[in-house]
């Protein structure tokens, strides 16, 4: 009897956690190692998916066996609504995703390790054996997967951005992220703007439902999406297009409005927005953010060490048994991006651990052309002044270009089915 490798995923986000299944349902032994003391990280004041193309690539996700999207399916507290640029969006309640993601994880039998900040690895010739963790013994494994963001470290954010937000991500609580890619010696390269300054804030806030006028709770909860105008001495100043990791947000009509979703808390569709001039909108008197808590002042940043690695998700370096997952993978923007990355990175793990040709998402699925697209992208430098997404921007332009973006899921099924891929991600290798 083949004896099933062991994966090693470093780093709880959503594509650790879809890395972490992916390699479980494919019959490795897994482990999942989280600094933070709760999974998801930036999911755990997300909330947004199914919006534009990403319906589509959930749906195709679905159809290869990527059941993740139904836990999130699960969690929704609205479906079909619509704000400025985006259709069809579903809103998951972000209190209740991460018991649930964190329940259907052990039930497939991952072994979830929290407060666990790996802090360096060791290496035997090509390959990875261990992983050292802060405060435990060493984790061996036969394969590792690095999701651990392009986040989560507060030099960044008072280099680059306006100082830490005291965000979700909570690294002086936990500690900062630290690379498995930059301890081996991926090489890796920094998202950058336009105009050569690097890294981005992360697009949103949180605001306490308390703290907002009832009326405007009241229609948020029913509709799930409100807008109210911002007075001309209210709003900022600043051009956000520039400003914002999520640039499909990056809009006049989001300058103009405050765009609020119903994601559990209220989430307010701008990286910072200055408390004395929030209050100054109808409504919002009395705002106070729940996440981050400088909301007034600044956000996290993001996108600082991309790693070079193939579109099976391989990092390309020294080791050969190390794979990306999530924003790790390059300048992939969202939670269902995420999943994308690390469902294959998962899968291809244990692929690698068994000997087996390594899976390549084709082209002719969304999914297929959009991370062999952007990886392609990362190895450029003027591809790293964009951010990709199923959801608007530069990418969902060319996914509508190449005939990709569909709502008909029967036209989804066949896609897959043509592609030989149906239920991929439900099949044991081992």
């Amino acid at each position: 009897m083949v004896r099933a490798p062991k994966v090693v995923v470093v780093g709880g986000g959503w594509g650790g956690c879809a890395a972490a299944a992916a390699a479980r349902k494919a019959g490795a032994e897994v482990i999942l190692l989280e600094r933070a003391d709760m999974l998801l990280g930036t999911g755990l004041v997300g909330g947004i998916f199914r919006n534009n193309g990403r319906f589509t690539a959930a749906e195709e996700m679905l159809e290869m066996g990527a059941d993740i999207f139904s836990v999130m399916d699960k969690c929704t507290t609205h479906t079909n609504i619509e704000f400025p640029g985006h259709k069809h969006v579903s809103l998951y309640n972000v209190y209740r995703m991460e018991p649930a993601i964190r329940e259907y994880l052990s039930n497939l039998g991952v072994r979830i390790l929290t407060n666990a900040r790996v802090i360096d690895v060791a290496r035997e010739g090509k390959k990875i054996s261990c992983v050292v963790v802060e405060d435990h013994e060493p984790i061996h494994g036969d394969v590792f997967i690095d999701a651990t963001g392009t986040s989560a470290v507060p030099a960044n954010c008072t280099k680059y951005g306006n100082g830490c937000a005291m965000c979700i991500l909570r690294c002086h609580s936990f500690g900062p992220r630290v690379s498995i890619t930059t301890k081996v010696g991926v090489e890796e390269w920094v998202g950058k703007k336009s105009d050569g300054t690097v890294g981005a804030m992360s697009g949103s806030c949180k605001l306490c439902k308390d703290s907002i006028a009832p009326d405007i709770v009241k229609e948020l909860e029913e509709k799930g999406c409100v807008l109210i105008p911002v007075p001309p001495e209210a709003r900022e100043e600043e051009k956000l297009l520039s400003m914002k990791a999520c640039q499909q947000y990056a809009s006049e009509e989001f300058l103009e409005n405050l765009v609020l979703l119903d994601t559990g808390p209220v989430k307010l569709m701008t990286p910072f927005f200055p408390l004395e001039r929030l209050r100054k909108v109808p409504g919002m008197e009395r705002a106070r953010y729940e996440d981050p808590i400088a909301g007034g002042k600044g956000n996290s940043m993001r996108y600082f060490g991309f790693a070079n690695c193939t579109p099976e998700l391989q990092a390309i370096g020294p080791v050969d048994n190390l794979f990306c997952a999530g924003e790790k993978a390059g300048a992939m923007v969202g939670h269902t991006e995420a999943i994308v990355t690390g469902t294959l990175a998962g899968h291809n793990a244990v692929r690698k651990a068994l000997g087996e040709k390594l899976l390549r998402y084709p082209d002719g699925l969304a999914v297929g052309d959009f991370v062999n697209h952007v990886i392609a992208e990362m190895k450029r430098e003027e591809g790293r002044q964009y951010k990709y997404t199923f959801s608007g921007s530069i990418y969902f332009k060319r996914m509508v270009q190449k005939g990709l973006y569909t709502t008909n899921v029967e036209e989804i099924r066949k896609r897959v089915n043509n592609a030989g891929l149906k239920n991929i991600f439900n099949t044991k290798l081992v």
